[in-house]
């Protein structure tokens, strides 16, 4: 009987040609024409489905075992970012201020070895395998299309896994985390109107830009006084536009902001606690302001049954040695949004190497992976697949 230790093995070379080939022609969000062209061929070559969901890129595959039962999903992004690469290696994007500076090549490549090992491992498998290469994570617009166009069902998923690379995680290791692994993002957008006049005279305005200043200054207040410290929150303004002239008042300030938080419940507090700081900084320099609380996306928790599922896959494919406990992010990733749909698990695989120079963060434009992860990370699916098919087997016999 074949194992997926085994066939990890067999791909390896084939993967690292894989991610290089991706990594040279990397693509925007919503433009991946030729990296889905790429995913179909290699599908097709391994006979597995292409699924028809009314989609311009992105692909989803279906592999149908040898019997019925659970649809477990495996997904993975394959959008790239606007950032110039500066490494200097053979396999260096070729597309002018666009570069894989998030490793979405590397999880399209594990996804694709997946794709690979469950091919030939079919004839054991109990069920289905969908296989979801997602555009435009970058944009947090791709689940919630896939989503929106029934991704999550014909055959209705039972469980969906997926994993981000991360270079603090030494390859080898795998990152698998009970709870909170990756934030809730939210955009929020403020409107400060005063009164416009000369800035010689501003006792004849409303200055919106200092009541501005102190809405900024205040909504760290927000944070340390109104949220409970053991909790995480995050409140960061990214855009501050008002005026045309250095000596005129302006009438308005238009800001922009992330917030970010773990707790379902604080996330629903926000708006009004921010709200009511917003309003009342603004109040106290006669200007008025109003905000707009935009919800994105839903916190990557993953739950205690697919947690224990996610450390048996990571046990058997890299052993207890292999298991790394992380540390969360206040990042944010949009396979939260398949977890609304079903349970989850979202791993991180690391992909981190100092000899190799392996070191720098996720959209800097030296990021590069140490590739021996890649055979591990198409392992990591691949096994998920087959132990969660067995699992809810088990589950729904009870």
């Amino acid at each position: 009987m074949k194992s997926v230790r085994s066939l990890m093995e067999k791909y390896k070379e084939e993967l690292v040609e894989i991610r290089r080939d991706l990594h040279m022609n990397p693509e925007l969000s919503f433009k991946e024409y030729r990296t889905t062209e790429k995913i179909k061929e290699i599908l097709e070559k391994f006979n597995i489905e292409i699924v028809n969901i009314d989609i311009e890129t992105g692909v989803i595959g279906l592999l149908r075992g040898k019997e019925e039962g659970p649809t477990i999903a495996l997904r993975g992004d394959i959008d790239g970012l606007p950032i110039s690469e500066e490494n200097d290696v053979s396999y260096k994007s070729k597309v002018k201020g666009v570069m894989h500076a998030c490793g979405h090549d590397v999880h399209t490549t594990s996804l694709l070895g997946a794709a690979m090992i469950l091919s030939e491992l079919r004839d054991e498998i109990k069920g289905n395998v969908k296989f979801i290469f997602q555009p435009a994570e970058e944009v947090n617009k791709g689940a919630k299309l896939l989503v929106e166009k029934g991704v999550m069902e014909n055959p209705k998923v039972d469980a969906v896994f997926g994993l981000h690379n991360h270079p603090d995680i030494p390859g080898g290791k795998v990152g698998v985390k009970l709870g909170g692994l990756m934030a809730a993002v939210d955009t929020i957008r403020i409107q400060v109107k005063g009164v416009g006049g000369h800035g010689a005279i501003p006792n004849r305005t409303i200055d919106p830009i200092l009541a501005s200043s102190a809405i900024v200054m205040g909504l760290q207040s927000v944070v340390s006084r109104n949220v409970n410290p053991l909790e995480a929150a995050v409140v960061s303004i990214g855009t501050i536009n008002a005026g045309i002239a250095n000596n005129v008042i302006p009438e308005e300030v238009k800001m922009t902001g992330t917030v970010r938080s773990f707790s379902k419940e604080l996330r629903k507090e926000l708006p009004s606690l921010l709200a009511r700081n917003i309003e009342n900084s603004a109040r106290a320099y006669g200007a008025e302001a109003t905000l707009e609380y935009i919800f994105d996306l839903p916190a990557v928790i993953n739950e205690e049954e697919m947690y224990k599922l996610g450390t048996a896959v990571v046990s058997e494919i890299c052993t207890l040695e292999g298991i790394v406990d992380p540390t969360p992010s206040m990042g944010g990733e949009d396979f939260s949004i398949y977890m609304e749909k079903a349970p989850g698990c979202f791993y991180w695989l690391g992909v981190g190497n100092k000899e190799k120079g392996c070191v720098y963060q996720w959209h800097n434009p030296k990021f590069n992976i140490d590739e021996d992860a890649l055979a591990i990370g198409s392992g990591i699916l691949a096994e998920s697949v087959m132990k969660a098919i067995d699992h809810f087997i088990a589950k729904n016999k009870k």
